[in-house]
């Protein structure tokens, strides 16, 4: 199981521990995503070196292949892949909104015709309990339903209730060694999402989710909402951000009271030629950066700039697409997402948070 302390605030911005049983996670934290129980391009041991705690993967693709019976063969994910800290898993919910058209919503669960071969699956909630139990990571996700951000006020309402009608079917079925969140819904309805909220905290959850977040709605919209939800959760829980964002999200939702994020942003960007900086965003392939002999970031300490990889060398290696760009770019990335929240903590815990973020958005406002 799982224990949150609260360390300091800042306003509603929070530093804190969130102790696993493979080891404390200092929060605000970001969780790269490990989808098929592998962040992409990263070895275990570079992430351990990154500033990562904890990593996220995915209940969905880890049931199709290789299947929860062979993670469990080998004792559960963190043998299985050979990440030594904590581990949480989603529940399957995002999938079944992400691949929609191949999806079947009832009540007794998702209805999946697989991506991979067609063959019909059913992931209800105690199906996904299993699973993440079999998988033997330390926090686990309730099943929800996740409308789209263009959802009818009708579809958002059902969304929520329906959740709110698995969480009690995933508490009863869930692995007892194994923490669980449950998953707000609630769109940008900012009163439904407030009702949502206290209906789950009334039930015995490790922690809070807010999910339905960077699905199509106008990152306003999810700004406005977090800043009137978030500062009203739980305070004893920790509270974690699904699937959010660019480096200028987190630090606004850090602000609001966001403990613990996720974002394949870092490794998706670096296999496009991206690299976050302090300076703004580096999209590799422009031709200016090809007599450029300087490092990615002069302010950063990650292996790609302290070994001396000129931006010049790394946009040939993506113009040529050598397999070595997405490494040196995705430990980068990471290593820029770690900083940006070991920052965030280290200001909240000086007590100068307000000016630390204004300072960071300004910076990040650039890219």
């Amino acid at each position: 199981m799982i224990r949150f302390d609260l360390l300091a605030s800042a306003h509603h911005a929070r530093a804190g521990e969130l102790h696993t049983a493979h080891g404390v996670v200092p929060t605000p934290a970001f969780m790269p995503v490990g989808t098929q129980a592998s962040v992409k391009a990263i070895a275990p041991e570079e992430l351990a070196r990154s500033g990562t705690s904890m990593v996220i993967m995915n209940t969905y693709h880890l049931w199709l292949r290789p299947g929860p019976e062979v993670v469990a063969e080998h004792g559960g994910l963190h043998q299985f892949s050979r990440y030594p800290g904590a581990i949480a898993t989603d529940s399957g919910g995002f999938q079944a909104f992400s691949l929609a058209e191949r999806v079947k919503l009832q009540e007794e669960g998702f209805t999946f015709a697989s991506h991979l071969d067609g063959t019909r699956l059913m992931l209800s909630p105690e199906e996904s309990m299993r699973i993440q139990g079999l998988l033997g990571s330390d926090i686990a996700l309730q099943l929800d339903v996740c409308p789209p951000g263009d959802a009818s006020s009708e579809e958002v309402r059902s969304a929520v209730a329906r959740t709110t009608r698995w969480a009690a079917r995933c508490l009863a079925s869930k692995a007892p060694s194994q923490a669980l969140f449950c998953i707000v819904q609630g769109g940008g309805d900012v009163e439904l999402r407030r009702y949502h909220a206290r209906e789950l905290s009334a039930l015995p959850f490790d922690g809070i989710a807010l999910g339905g977040f960077s699905v199509g709605e106008p990152n306003e919209t999810m700004h406005r909402t977090l800043a009137e939800v978030a500062p009203e959760l739980d305070p004893g829980r920790p509270h974690y951000l699904m699937g959010v964002g660019t480096p200028l999200d987190l630090v606004r939702a850090i602000g609001v009271g966001i403990d613990v994020f996720d974002c394949v942003m870092p490794t998706r960007n670096a296999r496009n030629g991206q690299a976050f900086t302090s300076a703004g965003k580096v999209v590799i392939k422009h031709a200016r950066y090809r007599h450029d002999l300087g490092p990615l970031d002069e302010n950063c300490e990650c292996p790609t700039c302290r070994a001396g990889y000129s931006r010049s060398y790394l946009r040939h290696l993506f113009m040529t697409r050598e397999l070595l760009v997405f490494r040196l770019l995705s430990l980068h990335n990471i290593w820029f997402y770690q900083r940006l929240v070991a920052e965030a903590r280290r200001a909240i815990l000086d007590g100068r948070f307000a000016e630390w973020a204004a300072d960071a958005t300004r910076g990040l406002a650039r890219a």
